[in-house]
């Protein structure tokens, strides 16, 4: 039933509108974006692929002035707001989703622990004693768009329960990237900077405990929050997390008041309808506004905020990072430059790391009592997700450029994770696909 008219426009754009809402387009989005990366690496048109992240962008005035290179803007800045989206989901995963009891959390948080621990302790192992044993957080993470794109293609005979159980492993995982990312790869501190973040941050705090609910307040007190990071050494994505936090994520009134209220301001517009004419009258336009103020009322900021930058993370911010960080060249030699510990230890730590880490730690779970698999759900199943969860891109793309300083391991650390990424999509899928409906 259409509750509106849609316009000529809106009919026209309706496809776009479901297209982007779709949950596993993001993920297709994304990885056309790191093919064209490659592609345009490898043409001839890749001396201005490079000069393009290298064009330099000033923002300030008279001495306070930031001048970053567009690879730094992307990274440092745009991405910044992708963590701010995901403590977002991660405040909100743990107020009321799969996190919010240790019951549902504890086994997709210990599959993710296990996810991370082992494919690290791989890396570190095939690396250590040499210059490139810092990247060890690089094969921790799972890219939650890749691996929901491959489940949601995997058929729709896999159980709603896997869904969920690898959203919230990838969660999880999230978590656990920041936490290593603000601990582990955090440059020399900037003490004076940091101390003015940390003030803005206690503001935005204070907002939330006075019922401060304006979307435009946390927004500007949390650039200040992102500038203070970005300054004091302490990676600003970090910012985005923190600040995601403060969010306000409760409603103003309950479900009961807001049904109740509608009601009401649904019989009061009905007795203002006129016999005739195309314009309310004043009493329905009040009305409207009220309705409009309940209705914000009923809202939790924190839903609003992450349902509204969704779209721009997933098919901007994610896709501009792919397509700035993706643009490996491949040569004849592309196999033999494979040869090496960094590339060697992310493939092993996201294929065989993962795997045994999520598979694992999931077993012991289920088969302590402290844990039983998801509704519906199979050892085939995990397997398959277990699998997926070496699809390690955004955030592995994201932690070898912090781990690394040196040009030659950041490319060997990409040869691994596209390799690597690519072998566990296309294993996970694969069985999944395999497996047939209860």
């Amino acid at each position: 039933m259409e509750l509106i008219p849609k316009s000529p426009f809106e009919k026209i754009i309706a496809p776009v509108s479901r297209f982007i809402h779709l949950e596993y387009t993001g993920g297709i989005v994304l990885f056309l974006s790191v093919i064209v990366a490659i592609i345009w690496a490898n043409s001839p048109f890749h001396e201005a692929y490079h000069h393009l992240w290298d064009i330099k962008f000033s923002i300030g005035f008279d001495d306070y002035v930031l001048n970053k290179p567009l690879h730094i803007w992307i990274n440092d800045g745009l991405m910044a707001l992708f963590f701010f989206v995901i403590g977002l989901e991660l405040k909100r995963e743990f107020m009321e989703g799969e996190l919010s009891t240790l019951k549902k959390a504890s086994l997709p948080m210990m599959a993710a622990l296990g996810g991370m621990l082992v494919p690290a302790a791989i890396f570190f192992m095939l690396n250590k004693g040499l210059a490139s044993e810092h990247g060890w957080g690089i094969p921790m993470a799972t890219d939650i768009a890749f691996a929901l794109a491959l489940l949601s293609m995997a058929g729709k005979h896999i159980p709603g329960s896997v869904k969920v159980f690898l959203s919230a492993l990838a969660v999880a995982d999230d978590l656990g990237a920041v936490l290593v990312i603000a601990f582990f790869y955090t440059s020399d501190l900037n003490f004076v900077p940091l101390g003015i973040a940390a003030v803005f941050l206690l503001v935005l705090i204070a907002g939330n405990k006075l019922g401060i609910r304006s979307t435009a307040f946390y927004l500007l007190i949390g650039i200040a929050v992102w500038i203070g990071f970005l300054l004091s050494g302490v990676h600003a994505t970090i910012a985005g997390v923190l600040v995601a936090f403060t969010i306000p994520a409760v409603t103003k009134i309950n479900e009961n008041s807001f049904s109740e209220n509608l009601r009401k301001l649904s019989n009061d517009f009905e007795k203002e309808i006129p016999n005739s004419g195309l314009l309310t009258t004043s009493e329905q336009h009040r009305t409207i506004e009220q309705v409009k103020s309940l209705t914000l009322a009923a809202e939790t900021p924190l839903q609003k905020i992450e349902y509204a930058l969704h779209p721009w993370v997933a098919f901007i911010i994610m896709p501009l990072f792919a397509l700035a960080n993706a643009g490996i060249i491949i040569g004849a030699d592309f196999f033999s430059a494979l040869m090496n510990p960094v590339s060697i230890g992310v493939i092993s730590g996201l294929i065989i790391g993962k795997f045994v880490g999520v598979l694992l730690f999931t077993w012991l779970m289920v088969k302590t009592g402290l844990a039983q698999l998801p509704d519906q759900a199979n050892w085939k199943h995990i397997t398959g997700v277990a699998l997926l969860a070496g699809v390690g891109f955004t955030m592995s793309l994201f932690i070898s450029n912090l781990a690394f300083e040196q040009p030659e391991f950041i490319e060997q650390a990409k040869y691994g994770i596209l390799i690597a990424s690519l072998i566990a999509g296309i294993s996970g899928i694969t069985l999944l696909k395999s497996f047939k409906k209860a």
